[in-house]
């Protein structure tokens, strides 16, 4: 597929830089089988139907920005992107140039080695503790990984409470499943009062859902890869539910990983899966979603499910 079709102008002065209050008052498109209606997310029961189930993220974002200083005194940082297990993560560290295998990095309150370096820029660091002492000393050390779209990149401190879902309880990710974010107590309260259910999956999200495609041949770009994981639980909801409402594009490439080799099931590793228009959705009737940036791997999933039409009309 060609990424130019998916490319288009966006005023940045149409890119939220922060939450709306409450959560569930933000603006929702809602775009059935014709037409396109103004609304606000705390409708959605309204929209949906007894024994449909919601689907939610349940990952958390991490403090994953780093910032310290390499031996002979210049500044670093680090973005982590990936637990690799037993202290050690992948990253993309900067200056790229010069970070070479067998460097000590020191943060504060964190120190790590660079094990490795990959041909795609990242590296593998090792750090002086994991598990929990790690993520302590993270919670501490670090800084929220906003997306470059909102203030450049910056967080504050409201953004350790604002970048988290109402479901975040598993540390992983480097990214908010941002649909999430537009729920609140009040709103599942209402969502059960109408009969429709929830169920939860983890995808903790890497720092690839920041890149744009930048080749014109989307065959040739690289998806990196992701950890996720489908509880027997919610795949028995599935199997028993009206229609299947993924509250997200993360919940979505999940359960459309796992639907891709059978039915529904219990499921745990890694996908890297690409969607774009022409993909078989085999598990997702319905998608929540934010509005995605022109060029990225997000837009084109969004038109694979909906068209690119009602995408562009939308």
């Amino acid at each position: 597929m060609a990424s130019r079709p998916v490319a288009s102008g966006l005023s940045e002065a149409l890119v939220a830089q922060g939450p709306v209050g409450p959560r569930d008052a933000a603006r929702l498109l809602d775009v059935p089988g014709e037409g396109l209606h103004d609304r606000v997310v705390r409708d959605l029961p309204g929209l949906l139907r007894r024994g449909d189930l919601l689907v939610f993220n349940d990952t958390r974002v991490i403090p994953a920005r780093l910032i310290g200083t390499r031996p002979e005194g210049g500044k670093v940082e680090a973005l982590l992107i990936r637990d690799l297990g037993d202290g050690r993560w992948l990253a993309f560290a900067r200056p790229a140039k010069r970070m070479k295998p067998g460097h000590k990095l020191a943060f504060e309150g964190l120190s790590a080695n660079i094990a490795d370096k990959r041909a795609d820029g990242s590296v593998v660091l090792e750090f002086d503790r994991s598990g929990r002492a790690f993520i302590a000393a993270l919670e501490q050390t670090g800084a929220v990984p906003l997306p470059p779209y909102i203030r450049g990149g910056t967080a504050d401190v409201r953004d350790r409470t604002d970048y988290q879902t109402l479901f975040a309880r598993r540390d992983g990710s480097v990214a908010a499943p941002t649909a999430g974010l537009h729920f609140t107590p009040a709103l599942m309260a209402a969502m059960a009062d109408a009969g429709i259910a929830t169920a939860g999956v983890t995808l903790h999200v890497g720092a690839g859902t920041f890149q744009p495609v930048r080749v014109d041949d989307t065959d040739h770009h690289t998806m990196h890869a992701e950890w996720g994981e489908v509880p027997q639980a919610t795949a028995d909801a599935i199997a028993g539910a009206r229609r299947v409402v993924a509250i997200g594009t993360t919940s979505l490439r999940l359960l459309e990983s796992v639907a891709r080799t059978g039915p529904m099931r219990a499921w745990s590793g890694e996908t890297d899966i690409f969607i774009t228009p022409g993909f078989e959705f085999r598990a997702v009737d319905l998608l929540l979603t934010n509005f995605h940036l022109p060029r990225s791997t997000l837009f084109m999933l969004v038109a694979a499910f909906a068209g690119h039409e009602r995408m562009k009309a939308a």
